[in-house]
């Protein structure tokens, strides 16, 4: 019987391939699609699948709103977070939100595929790619290298990481021009940076950035 998979990402390219990696499979099926929350929560109760892998960051309503809707309405679906952020903050959310997993995207799609068919079977699977969502880490600490950024300014630093101009970034996180602006103005002083160039090597150095194991 095959697994029935949804994928909720902002970013067509990387649905579609996604989609075409997993559609080699034959024992799992993409039922369905949606590049926003709000979208993806219309189309779950049409597809019913039983993995949802959805994204951190994505318009109008985020992959966490998605995951507290999801648990609220009881449905039967596992849910796999995708996301490039490894941080801590992020992955507490998505824990106490109710996520079945913690992926990051720069997993391999044989090692994709395992850990969709080990969740969805309700078994416990361990990926160097997978965060272990059960570890609990405390309360989280204030650290320097993290200069206390928000959510909005790292989904803000996620855009520049992907070499999105300042108007692409507001329309994907639905704010204006003008606020997309003071975020970036807001980064370069937490990071001590003058430029894009500047900001996205700074993050990497902190972490700020996904780093595929090696």
């Amino acid at each position: 019987m095959s697994v029935k998979v949804f994928i909720v990402d902002d970013h067509p390219l990387f649905r579609l391939g996604l989609r075409h990696s997993l559609a080699q499979e034959e024992d799992i099926e993409v039922v369905g699609e949606a590049s926003d929350g709000f979208r993806a929560l219309e189309l779950v109760q049409a597809h019913r699948p039983d993995v949802f892998l959805v994204d951190i960051a994505l318009p109008g309503l985020s992959g966490i709103g998605i995951i507290r809707v999801l648990r609220k309405s009881r449905l039967p679906v596992r849910v796999v977070v995708l996301s490039t952020y490894h941080d801590e903050n992020y992955i507490r959310e998505a824990m106490e939100a109710g996520a079945d997993g913690y992926v990051l995207k720069c997993v391999e799609v044989k090692e994709l595929v395992r850990i969709i068919k080990t969740i969805a079977a309700g078994k416990t699977a361990v990926s160097p790619y997978l965060i272990n969502l059960s570890l609990d880490c405390g309360p989280p600490e204030p650290e320097e290298d993290d200069h206390l950024l928000t959510f909005r300014e790292k989904e803000v630093l996620h855009g520049l990481t992907e070499g999105r101009g300042n108007k692409e970034i507001a329309g994907s996180l639905n704010i204006s021009t003008e606020t997309v602006k003071s975020h970036v103005k807001s980064i370069y002083r937490k990071l001590n940076v003058n430029s894009r160039v500047q900001a996205i090597q700074a993050a990497r150095q902190k972490n700020l950035i996904v780093s595929c194991p090696r």
